[in-house]
């Protein structure tokens, strides 16, 4: 598992729907760091894939992504992401909980409510700015109290009012949620165990009250009082998940927490004493992050003897060589890795590292064509681009290093960057090629940003 270097920002004028218990929709957010695993997206699609067919998207269209936030929390912006929460796969105990959680978040993404709450917002903003206005014409009329009052109800109408339209929509999703994993054949149990979490992060947060008012979200008891009895009328409410899918899904929260938690919090969940391939898993990240990489080898040598074949144990192996200075040693497992799994772009990305950082002049080609094939299928990686960068620099082609490196710019939300990058691209690249009409799009894409930034500026 490794960050990724873009980043994801939600701001009050693009609004978000979530599962979190405070006010999401309302405020801003800071900007999060996306985490990309190979396993991890995998099983992702794995899990999310029937329920995406079941509410009638197109597979290709829609994501889950990973956000490395300790917040239980779910979210969906504009567009066809699923935002999933680190935290919320930390705390959740099973794969049918957090299926339960996309499925919710698909039926906001089927029923575009992504763009009817800006609609709602706006609404909401018309009762707020009617407000200020009312209570500055009392202001000037020197009716002080009166004029704070007006505001104040203004805001409370307009509040009132955008949660009570979020809240009609978080029901909406809970109801098509529920219809999607009854298609999928798959049991609302998860979902109504996670709303219990929920229910449990209600009274420890001190914000529970007899009724959702106050809220973007109805309280968990409603939520729960009403789904059960839809659940429990479907065919599916009974049937067991996946075993393999559960131990997938243990395998990856495993290795989250040993990628995210200090190493005591992951000895204490996984002690040295507990064996399982999970446990296992979690201590092979947590000792390499904390630089003992001996410890690490050695816990992930375990894993490999119970499964030698396993393309992610054989790159977590590559990885903690490669990542501790020993990238000659990491790329026998890395490739075998590949071997066994050609179709992991992120892993041919790290073999094409491997490659690349034992400056051996004789590995370059070789870099260089597991690094194109990796883009190839997966062309959002910047660190991928950035090795590619360097080996068309090695080579002496400035024109496309520097197209890898507008690649590189465009995708971290650099478009400044990208654009002279792109510039520099095409002074060199043939006119008319694939290559050339490649760097005229990051740059008219790149040349639009910055001038809205500069308007942006000018008009502050």
């Amino acid at each position: 598992m490794r960050p990724v270097m873009r980043r994801v920002t939600m701001t009050a004028g693009r609004p978000l729907l979530a599962l979190a218990l405070l006010f999401a929709v309302a405020q801003p957010a800071a900007a999060q760091s996306i985490l990309r695993d190979s396993e991890t997206e995998k099983l992702f699609n794995d899990m999310s894939r029937p329920l995406i067919e079941a509410a009638k998207l197109d597979p290709k269209n829609v994501k889950v992504v990973l956000i490395n936030d300790p917040e239980i929390n779910a979210f969906v912006a504009t567009g066809q992401t699923v935002y999933l929460h680190t935290g919320l796969i930390t705390a959740s105990d099973n794969a049918n909980q957090v299926q339960g959680v996309i499925a919710h978040e698909l039926g906001h993404v089927a029923g575009g409510h992504s763009i009817r709450i800006q609609d709602g917002a706006k609404q909401a903003s018309g009762i707020s700015i009617l407000s200020l206005v009312l209570g500055g014409l009392a202001m000037a009329a020197g009716a002080g109290e009166a004029a704070m009052g007006a505001m104040a109800l203004g805001q409370q109408a307009a509040m009132g009012q955008f949660l009570a339209f979020t809240r009609a929509q978080e029901t909406s999703a809970d109801l098509a949620g529920a219809s999607y994993l009854g298609r999928a054949g798959i049991s609302g149990q998860g979902s109504i165990d996670f709303f219990k979490k929920l229910q449990g992060q209600e009274y420890r947060l001190a914000v529970y009250s007899t009724d959702s008012y106050n809220r973007t979200h109805p309280l968990s008891s409603e939520r729960i009082a009403s789904l059960t009895q839809v659940y429990q009328n479907d065919p599916a409410w009974k049937r067991r998940s996946d075993p393999a899918l559960e131990a997938r899904f243990q395998r990856v929260r495993a290795k989250l927490i040993g990628y995210i938690s200090a190493k005591e919090s992951v000895l204490r969940v996984y002690p040295a004493t507990d064996t399982s391939i999970p446990a296992r898993y979690a201590r092979a990240y947590a000792y390499h992050r904390m630089g003992d990489r001996d410890s690490a080898l050695r816990e992930a040598d375990a894993l490999l003897a119970t499964a030698p074949q396993d393309p992610f144990f054989l790159e977590l192996k590559g990885q903690i060589l490669l990542e501790s200075g020993k990238p000659s040693d990491a790329l026998t497992p890395l490739r075998d890795a590949v071997a066994r799994a050609p179709d992991q772009p992120m892993i041919q990305a790290m073999l094409g590292h491997a490659l690349l950082a034992t400056e051996k002049p004789a590995n370059f080609p070789e870099a260089e064509q597991v690094l194109k094939a990796s883009i190839g299928r997966d062309a959002e990686q910047p660190f991928a681009w950035y090795q590619l960068g360097m080996i068309y620099d090695r080579k002496g082609d400035t024109a496309r290093a520097a197209l890898a490196t507008a690649e590189r710019y465009s995708l971290e939300g650099e478009p400044k960057l990208a654009l002279s990058s792109a510039e520099l691209a095409l002074r060199g690249i043939p006119q008319g090629t694939p290559d050339y009409i490649r760097a005229q799009d990051i740059a008219m894409v790149s040349r639009t940003a910055v001038d809205k930034d500069k308007k942006r500026r000018r008009d502050k």
